[in-house]
């Protein structure tokens, strides 16, 4: 018996697990584009993006500053004796104003240094001007209900201090008062009530000459 011959198996699963990783490692070409997540874009590509911003213009509101003059304006105070003292001060007054702002500076009362020098006031300090008017001489000035609180020779002075105050403005010669728009009569030095007043009826008050 001739000597058997001997066959040499070739195992196929090395050379086919070789083959299907060569297959693996090409990319097939798709049929039509397809969008890939962000996550599988390279970080060069994303770098470059570009992010569109909207501004929204705003609008800006220019004021004009108010215009004022510096004006130098005389109220009547009171001195020691209780006469009626002229003191002038000089205060930015914006154009237009009226005789409301030089009233407006009568009803503020002395001054620091006014008061150390002994210059006092009879009007209530929480009195106002609610309007005013100047027609043909004569101004009226509207007082808030505060001006009701001084009674007596105090009120002749607060008074007094106005109606001076007032007629030291150009044009004003006398003054009628209303009291929250009421009309009311005021007193004067010698008693009586006096719708429209002026100065001479506080000749007992004048300043000292």
């Amino acid at each position: 018996m001739k000597g058997a011959r001997r066959f040499r198996t070739v195992t196929a699963g090395p050379v086919l697990v070789v083959v299907l990783a060569l297959a693996g490692c090409g990319i097939s070409p798709d049929s039509h584009p397809q969008a890939l997540p962000r996550d599988a874009v390279p970080f060069g590509l994303l770098s470059g993006s570009t992010t569109t911003s909207s501004t929204t213009p705003t609008s800006t509101t220019t004021t004009s500053p108010q215009v004022a003059n510096e004006v130098l304006v005389h109220v009547y105070l009171l001195d020691t004796s209780g006469h009626l003292v002229s003191l002038d001060r000089l205060i930015l007054l914006p154009l237009g104003a009226g005789l409301d702002a030089l009233l407006d500076q009568l009803f503020a009362g002395p001054t620091p240094a006014e008061a150390v020098t002994g210059f006092q006031t009879a009007i209530p300090a929480q009195t106002k001007v609610v309007s005013s008017s100047i027609t043909g001489g004569l101004a009226t000035v509207n007082l808030n209900a505060a001006f009701g609180q001084v009674v007596g020779p105090a009120q002749v002075q607060a008074v007094a201090q106005m109606v001076y105050t007032a007629t030291d403005q150009s044009g004003v010669t006398s003054v009628a008062f209303e009291l929250s728009g009421q009309p009311v009569s005021v007193p004067v030095s010698s008693g009586a009530q006096l719708p429209v007043v002026d100065r001479s009826q506080f000749s007992a008050l004048a300043p000292h000459s």
